[in-house]
Protein backbone atom coordinates (compact mmCIF):
# COMPACT_ATOMS: atom_id res chain seq x y z
CA UNK A 1 0.00 0.00 0.00
CA UNK A 2 1.46 3.65 -0.98
CA UNK A 3 1.29 6.30 1.55
CA UNK A 4 -0.56 9.44 0.95
CA UNK A 5 -2.80 7.23 -1.90
CA UNK A 6 -6.35 6.86 -1.47
CA UNK A 7 -7.79 4.14 -3.72
CA UNK A 8 -11.44 5.16 -4.84
CA UNK A 9 -13.51 2.71 -7.04
CA UNK A 10 -15.12 4.24 -10.02
CA UNK A 11 -18.32 2.77 -11.03
CA UNK A 12 -18.94 2.50 -15.15
CA UNK A 13 -21.86 5.27 -16.07
CA UNK A 14 -24.35 2.35 -17.36
CA UNK A 15 -24.15 1.05 -13.78
CA UNK A 16 -24.81 3.96 -11.50
CA UNK A 17 -28.86 4.47 -11.33
CA UNK A 18 -30.78 6.97 -12.77
CA UNK A 19 -33.60 8.01 -9.95
CA UNK A 20 -34.55 11.35 -12.47
CA UNK A 21 -36.00 9.08 -15.36
CA UNK A 22 -37.71 6.52 -13.63
CA UNK A 23 -41.47 6.96 -13.59
CA UNK A 24 -43.82 8.42 -11.42
CA UNK A 25 -47.22 7.29 -10.49
CA UNK A 26 -49.16 10.81 -8.68
CA UNK A 27 -49.93 11.91 -12.71
CA UNK A 28 -49.41 15.66 -11.88
CA UNK A 29 -47.49 17.46 -14.41
CA UNK A 30 -44.94 20.03 -12.96
CA UNK A 31 -45.18 23.57 -14.39
CA UNK A 32 -41.51 25.05 -13.87
CA UNK A 33 -38.52 22.63 -12.03
CA UNK A 34 -34.91 23.50 -12.30
CA UNK A 35 -32.39 25.60 -10.10
CA UNK A 36 -32.08 28.96 -8.42
CA UNK A 37 -29.64 31.82 -7.43
CA UNK A 38 -26.80 30.86 -9.67
CA UNK A 39 -24.71 33.59 -9.62
CA UNK A 40 -22.90 34.55 -13.22
CA UNK A 41 -21.16 36.62 -14.99
CA UNK A 42 -23.54 38.48 -18.15
CA UNK A 43 -22.93 40.96 -20.34
CA UNK A 44 -25.35 44.08 -21.20
CA UNK A 45 -25.74 46.51 -23.78
CA UNK A 46 -24.97 50.17 -21.98
CA UNK A 47 -26.13 52.80 -24.33
CA UNK A 48 -23.03 54.99 -23.49
CA UNK A 49 -20.44 52.07 -23.30
CA UNK A 50 -20.87 49.83 -25.64
CA UNK A 51 -21.43 46.81 -23.21
CA UNK A 52 -21.48 46.86 -19.58
CA UNK A 53 -20.25 43.61 -17.16
CA UNK A 54 -22.37 42.86 -14.61
CA UNK A 55 -23.08 39.08 -12.00
CA UNK A 56 -26.76 37.98 -12.35
CA UNK A 57 -28.05 35.75 -10.48
CA UNK A 58 -29.87 33.54 -12.67
CA UNK A 59 -33.06 31.30 -12.08
CA UNK A 60 -33.73 28.53 -14.78
CA UNK A 61 -36.06 26.29 -15.28
CA UNK A 62 -38.43 23.75 -17.56
CA UNK A 63 -41.56 21.79 -17.12
CA UNK A 64 -41.74 18.14 -16.50
CA UNK A 65 -44.38 16.08 -17.55
CA UNK A 66 -46.62 13.80 -15.09
CA UNK A 67 -44.77 10.46 -16.22
CA UNK A 68 -41.42 11.85 -14.68
CA UNK A 69 -39.94 11.17 -11.49
CA UNK A 70 -37.20 14.31 -12.00
CA UNK A 71 -35.49 16.74 -13.82
CA UNK A 72 -31.98 16.46 -14.24
CA UNK A 73 -30.73 19.05 -12.33
CA UNK A 74 -27.06 19.35 -13.57
CA UNK A 75 -27.61 19.94 -17.20
CA UNK A 76 -28.80 23.52 -16.35
CA UNK A 77 -25.26 24.25 -15.07
CA UNK A 78 -23.65 23.00 -18.13
CA UNK A 79 -25.98 24.74 -20.17
CA UNK A 80 -25.31 28.29 -18.62
CA UNK A 81 -21.19 27.34 -18.38
CA UNK A 82 -21.16 26.29 -22.23
CA UNK A 83 -22.73 29.88 -22.99
CA UNK A 84 -20.32 31.38 -20.06
CA UNK A 85 -18.67 33.88 -22.40
CA UNK A 86 -21.43 35.13 -24.24
CA UNK A 87 -24.64 35.22 -21.41
CA UNK A 88 -26.61 38.05 -22.68
CA UNK A 89 -30.25 39.44 -23.47
CA UNK A 90 -29.90 38.78 -26.95
CA UNK A 91 -28.69 35.18 -26.41
CA UNK A 92 -31.73 33.86 -23.86
CA UNK A 93 -33.67 32.61 -27.40
CA UNK A 94 -30.21 29.90 -27.99
CA UNK A 95 -30.39 29.62 -24.11
CA UNK A 96 -33.93 28.74 -23.79
CA UNK A 97 -33.90 26.43 -27.33
CA UNK A 98 -30.63 24.63 -25.60
CA UNK A 99 -32.30 24.18 -22.31
CA UNK A 100 -35.33 22.77 -23.79
CA UNK A 101 -33.77 20.22 -26.30
CA UNK A 102 -31.27 18.93 -23.72
CA UNK A 103 -34.01 18.57 -20.74
CA UNK A 104 -36.51 16.91 -23.54
CA UNK A 105 -39.14 19.36 -21.98
CA UNK A 106 -41.96 21.38 -24.05
CA UNK A 107 -41.35 24.76 -22.06
CA UNK A 108 -38.23 26.18 -20.73
CA UNK A 109 -37.31 29.22 -18.77
CA UNK A 110 -34.78 32.00 -17.66
CA UNK A 111 -34.66 35.12 -15.70
CA UNK A 112 -31.26 37.30 -14.83
CA UNK A 113 -31.74 39.87 -11.94
CA UNK A 114 -28.82 42.12 -12.18
CA UNK A 115 -27.49 45.74 -11.01
CA UNK A 116 -27.18 47.79 -13.80
CA UNK A 117 -24.86 50.93 -13.62
CA UNK A 118 -24.97 54.63 -15.06
CA UNK A 119 -23.35 57.47 -14.16
CA UNK A 120 -25.48 60.47 -13.33
CA UNK A 121 -24.76 63.90 -12.94
CA UNK A 122 -25.60 65.61 -9.71
CA UNK A 123 -28.11 68.59 -11.30
CA UNK A 124 -26.43 71.75 -10.24
CA UNK A 125 -22.82 70.86 -9.02
CA UNK A 126 -22.49 68.49 -12.43
CA UNK A 127 -20.65 66.01 -10.25
CA UNK A 128 -20.83 62.42 -11.42
CA UNK A 129 -21.11 59.21 -9.73
CA UNK A 130 -22.44 55.29 -10.31
CA UNK A 131 -26.42 55.13 -9.96
CA UNK A 132 -27.40 51.29 -9.46
CA UNK A 133 -30.66 50.26 -10.85
CA UNK A 134 -31.15 46.64 -9.86
CA UNK A 135 -32.75 44.98 -13.73
CA UNK A 136 -34.49 41.64 -14.23
CA UNK A 137 -34.86 39.94 -17.76
CA UNK A 138 -37.30 37.11 -18.11
CA UNK A 139 -37.29 35.09 -21.05
CA UNK A 140 -40.18 31.85 -21.66
CA UNK A 141 -39.99 29.72 -24.66
CA UNK A 142 -42.96 27.50 -25.24
CA UNK A 143 -43.80 24.15 -26.73
CA UNK A 144 -44.95 26.06 -29.99
CA UNK A 145 -41.53 27.72 -30.15
CA UNK A 146 -42.99 31.29 -29.00
CA UNK A 147 -40.61 33.35 -27.57
CA UNK A 148 -41.63 35.58 -24.55
CA UNK A 149 -39.54 38.53 -23.17
CA UNK A 150 -40.31 40.89 -20.01
CA UNK A 151 -37.72 43.52 -19.16
CA UNK A 152 -37.88 45.23 -15.58
CA UNK A 153 -36.41 47.84 -14.05
CA UNK A 154 -36.38 49.27 -10.15
CA UNK A 155 -35.67 52.65 -9.98
CA UNK A 156 -35.63 54.46 -6.67
CA UNK A 157 -37.50 58.00 -6.45
CA UNK A 158 -38.58 60.89 -4.05
CA UNK A 159 -42.02 62.05 -3.72
CA UNK A 160 -43.44 64.93 -1.74
CA UNK A 161 -46.77 64.63 -0.71
CA UNK A 162 -49.83 66.87 -2.13
CA UNK A 163 -52.24 66.87 0.47
CA UNK A 164 -48.92 67.75 3.63
CA UNK A 165 -47.83 70.78 1.44
CA UNK A 166 -51.26 72.09 0.90
CA UNK A 167 -52.70 72.42 4.70
CA UNK A 168 -48.79 72.96 5.80
CA UNK A 169 -47.48 77.01 6.05
CA UNK A 170 -44.03 75.31 6.34
CA UNK A 171 -42.47 72.07 4.77
CA UNK A 172 -44.21 69.03 3.34
CA UNK A 173 -43.15 65.47 3.99
CA UNK A 174 -41.16 63.49 1.50
CA UNK A 175 -39.88 60.38 1.22
CA UNK A 176 -38.03 58.13 -0.98
CA UNK A 177 -39.55 55.45 -3.00
CA UNK A 178 -39.50 52.88 -5.71
CA UNK A 179 -40.83 52.17 -8.91
CA UNK A 180 -41.07 48.52 -10.64
CA UNK A 181 -41.99 48.62 -14.26
CA UNK A 182 -41.88 45.59 -16.16
CA UNK A 183 -42.73 45.95 -19.95
CA UNK A 184 -43.23 43.42 -23.11
CA UNK A 185 -41.55 45.12 -26.37
CA UNK A 186 -41.80 44.55 -30.26
CA UNK A 187 -38.43 45.79 -30.53
CA UNK A 188 -35.27 46.57 -28.72
CA UNK A 189 -34.69 49.65 -26.55
CA UNK A 190 -32.37 51.02 -23.92
CA UNK A 191 -32.76 49.97 -20.38
CA UNK A 192 -31.36 53.30 -19.57
CA UNK A 193 -34.43 55.34 -21.62
CA UNK A 194 -36.68 53.53 -19.75
CA UNK A 195 -35.38 54.24 -16.40
CA UNK A 196 -35.05 57.99 -17.43
CA UNK A 197 -38.78 57.62 -18.30
CA UNK A 198 -39.72 56.41 -14.95
CA UNK A 199 -37.41 59.46 -12.73
CA UNK A 200 -39.12 61.92 -15.01
CA UNK A 201 -42.10 60.79 -13.33
CA UNK A 202 -41.17 61.31 -9.33
CA UNK A 203 -41.58 64.78 -7.74
CA UNK A 204 -37.55 64.16 -7.80
CA UNK A 205 -34.97 61.44 -8.92
CA UNK A 206 -32.59 60.24 -6.68
CA UNK A 207 -28.39 60.74 -6.62
CA UNK A 208 -25.83 58.73 -5.44
CA UNK A 209 -23.43 61.93 -4.92
CA UNK A 210 -24.82 65.78 -4.22
CA UNK A 211 -22.98 68.57 -2.89
CA UNK A 212 -24.80 71.04 -1.12
CA UNK A 213 -26.38 73.19 -4.24
CA UNK A 214 -27.16 70.03 -5.35
CA UNK A 215 -29.30 69.54 -2.09
CA UNK A 216 -30.73 72.55 -2.55
CA UNK A 217 -31.78 72.07 -5.82
CA UNK A 218 -33.55 68.67 -5.68
CA UNK A 219 -35.26 70.06 -2.17
CA UNK A 220 -37.17 72.30 -3.77
CA UNK A 221 -37.62 70.83 -7.29
CA UNK A 222 -39.19 68.07 -5.22
CA UNK A 223 -41.55 70.90 -3.09
CA UNK A 224 -42.69 72.50 -6.49
CA UNK A 225 -43.88 69.08 -8.20
CA UNK A 226 -45.71 67.22 -5.18
CA UNK A 227 -46.78 64.08 -5.88
CA UNK A 228 -48.64 61.01 -4.64
CA UNK A 229 -48.01 57.48 -5.31
CA UNK A 230 -51.01 57.50 -7.89
CA UNK A 231 -49.34 60.28 -9.66
CA UNK A 232 -46.77 58.57 -10.34
CA UNK A 233 -47.92 55.21 -11.79
CA UNK A 234 -50.18 57.53 -14.01
CA UNK A 235 -47.80 59.44 -15.15
CA UNK A 236 -45.58 56.78 -16.10
CA UNK A 237 -48.52 54.39 -17.62
CA UNK A 238 -49.61 57.94 -19.74
CA UNK A 239 -46.07 57.78 -21.55
CA UNK A 240 -46.09 54.06 -22.18
CA UNK A 241 -49.57 54.04 -23.67
CA UNK A 242 -47.83 56.71 -25.92
CA UNK A 243 -45.14 54.43 -27.22
CA UNK A 244 -46.20 51.96 -29.60
CA UNK A 245 -43.08 49.45 -29.05
CA UNK A 246 -44.35 48.57 -25.74
CA UNK A 247 -47.34 46.02 -25.58
CA UNK A 248 -47.61 45.15 -22.35
CA UNK A 249 -46.83 46.99 -18.85
CA UNK A 250 -47.35 47.03 -15.24
CA UNK A 251 -46.20 49.39 -13.09
CA UNK A 252 -46.05 49.69 -9.34
CA UNK A 253 -44.70 52.50 -6.88
CA UNK A 254 -44.01 51.90 -3.19
CA UNK A 255 -43.15 55.09 -0.80
CA UNK A 256 -41.52 54.35 2.22
CA UNK A 257 -43.57 57.01 3.94
CA UNK A 258 -41.46 59.18 6.39
CA UNK A 259 -44.34 60.34 8.47
CA UNK A 260 -46.20 57.06 8.89
CA UNK A 261 -45.79 53.42 9.85
CA UNK A 262 -46.83 51.75 6.39
CA UNK A 263 -45.92 52.07 2.56
CA UNK A 264 -48.26 53.58 0.23
CA UNK A 265 -48.61 51.72 -2.84
CA UNK A 266 -50.28 51.79 -6.35
CA UNK A 267 -50.03 49.11 -9.26
CA UNK A 268 -51.38 49.43 -13.09
CA UNK A 269 -51.42 46.81 -15.43
CA UNK A 270 -52.67 47.15 -19.11
CA UNK A 271 -52.11 44.78 -22.53
CA UNK A 272 -52.19 47.02 -25.13
CA UNK A 273 -52.94 43.56 -27.31
CA UNK A 274 -56.57 43.41 -25.83
CA UNK A 275 -57.20 46.92 -25.98
CA UNK A 276 -59.04 47.32 -22.90
CA UNK A 277 -58.19 50.93 -22.39
CA UNK A 278 -58.57 52.53 -18.87
CA UNK A 279 -58.10 55.96 -19.93
CA UNK A 280 -61.77 57.58 -19.63
CA UNK A 281 -63.36 60.06 -22.51
CA UNK A 282 -63.80 63.78 -21.07
CA UNK A 283 -66.96 64.48 -19.98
Amino acid sequence: MHKGKVAAAITPLAEIADVQSRPDHRNIDIDKVGVKNISYPIIVLDKFNGTQNTVARINIYVNLPYRHKGTHMSRFIEILSEFRRNISIKNIPQILEETRHRLHAQSAHIEMIFPYFIQKQAPVSRARALMEYICTIKGSLNGEGLIDLVVCVKVPITTLCPCSKEISSVGAHNQRGEVRVQVRFKKFFWIEDLIRLVEASASCEVYSLLKRQDEKFVTERAYSNPMFVEDVVREIALKLDKDDNFTWYSIDSENYESIHNHSAYAYIETDKRQENRRSKPAS
